[in-house]
């Protein structure tokens, strides 16, 4: 939709508010409403906001920003979300000047997708599974049933939490592939259509929102926390994705024996190289890495397989030999992540490894979950690191990283993630109270 339509629409449909969305370094939403009155204003001029309140952004004396809503996110929030009608739209973020803000996660994205097309491809499509936990409160994480993977007996509570949710995001034009019960109890997820990556990544953010917002109407508390419940799974976020030439997916040759182009194994091979420098932005909190340790699902060690889920990326081989859905799927992120930044991470190492002609390592189809250091060694398949702390310090001596991000968000988030680190490090635990106090 073009400016005149957004606001013919607006008019036909009744539309009091606008909500205008961005998200801080941390791919936190904010938002801030306009009338229908301020609309034609914002689009050609943008709006006006505080730079300096937003985590990662603007210091006090370099503060005013404004937002520029992008016509092509315009999307409506049904009567049915919050009681009325409202218009929802990203936008990008610029300066008094009108240059993009090097802040704005959103236009990091389009920077490396920017990249992305200097290198030959038209498109980098992504296709996330967020998994989550639907809780009674947000104090503490007490379970609303103890299905498992794939239950759908007895109908409970959370399944009718998912399709209303699901009839939310379908009358919003954001298609759902399919919802389940995942493997832990109260643990859910649904998947959205692939799609090309800024759009999705605009996705992911509405996505959560509703997930949350339909579950509070029932004073139900949903977490994308990646590790909430001791003894089970935790949540993740594998992310399906391949380049396009147009409407070829370079991802795809059929005279593999995988189906897999050189291409695509070369991206991987990036991936694979690179993940432990990545690891800081797809798993961003210190709770991230109570997610990634062995006998989980999650993926700890750095290998490729085809059908072996306990390495970090693999291939998908539910339609083999079909071009459109060659892809590879990377196991190790996280629903807490910024897709902004998540995405831009992984494109970046995935392009690093076709421009320097990476080449992949022999698959590993074994459990390797199984094996022992030995078997692993012999291998050379290393692990993920295992704390925010040791993916920081891979993350700050990053080259790529610099690049990806930009000067100010690279060092933003550094910044963000140490004082977190601190602020864990130095707290007393109840586990350290309950395992030490009575004995020492």
């Amino acid at each position: 939709m073009d400016k005149k339509e957004i606001l013919k629409k607006i008019e036909k449909e009744n539309i009091n508010f606008i909500k205008l969305c961005f998200v801080d370094i941390l791919g936190q939403l904010k938002a801030f409403a306009i009338t229908k009155r301020e609309l034609e204003h914002a689009l050609n001029e943008g709006m006006g906001f505080d730079g300096s309140s937003v985590e990662g952004f603007a210091r006090i004396y370099e503060s005013d920003l404004r937002l520029l809503p992008d016509c092509e996110t315009f999307n409506i929030l049904p009567v049915s979300f919050d009681g009325t009608k409202t218009a929802v739209m990203f936008g990008d973020i610029i300066t008094p000047e009108g240059k993009n803000y090097e802040g704005d996660t959103r236009f990091i994205l389009k920077k490396n997708l920017a990249e992305m097309k200097k290198m030959g491809f038209d498109r980098f499509m992504v296709g996330p599974e967020l998994e989550y936990f639907y809780f009674s409160n947000s104090s503490k994480p007490q379970i609303l049933d103890n299905g498992g993977y794939f239950d759908s007996v007895p109908v409970d509570e959370s399944s009718d939490l998912r399709k209303e949710t699901i009839l939310v995001l379908e009358e919003m034009g954001i298609p759902v592939e399919y919802s389940h019960h995942e493997v832990a109890p109260s643990q859910h997820e649904i998947d959205l259509r692939y799609d090309e990556a800024l759009k999705m990544a605009d996705k992911v953010i509405l996505y959560k929102l509703i997930v949350k917002q339909i579950a509070a109407r029932k004073n139900i508390y949903a977490s994308f926390m990646p590790k909430p419940l001791n003894g089970v799974n935790g949540s993740g976020m594998h992310v399906h994705q391949s380049l396009f030439k147009g409407d070829k997916n370079t991802f795809f040759d059929k005279k593999d024996e995988n189906f897999l182009s050189d291409t695509a194994k070369a991206y991987s091979a990036g991936i694979l190289k690179h993940v432990r420098e990545i690891c800081a932005v797809t798993n961003q909190w210190v709770n991230s890495y109570k997610r990634l340790v062995p006998g989980f699902e999650a993926p700890v060690y750095i290998a490729w397989a085809r059908r072996n889920r306990s390495a970090l990326v693999r291939i998908p081989q539910s339609l083999v030999g079909h071009e459109k859905s060659t892809r590879i799927e990377a196991r190790f992120p996280d629903p807490g992540a910024n897709p902004y930044l998540a995405f831009s991470v992984m494109l970046k190492a995935g392009l690093e490894g076709i421009k320097n002609n990476y080449k992949l390592p022999k698959a590993v189809e074994a459990d390797i979950y199984e094996m022992d250091e030995i078997e692993r060694k012999a291998n050379k398949i290393n692990t993920l690191p295992g704390s925010l702390l040791e993916a920081l310090e891979e993350f700050e001596k990053s080259k790529i990283m610099k690049e990806a991000l930009g000067e100010h968000v690279f060092e933003k988030f550094l910044e963000n993630k140490k004082i977190e680190w601190d602020n864990y490090r130095i707290k007393v635990t109840d586990y350290e109270v309950d395992r030490y106090l009575p004995i020492l």
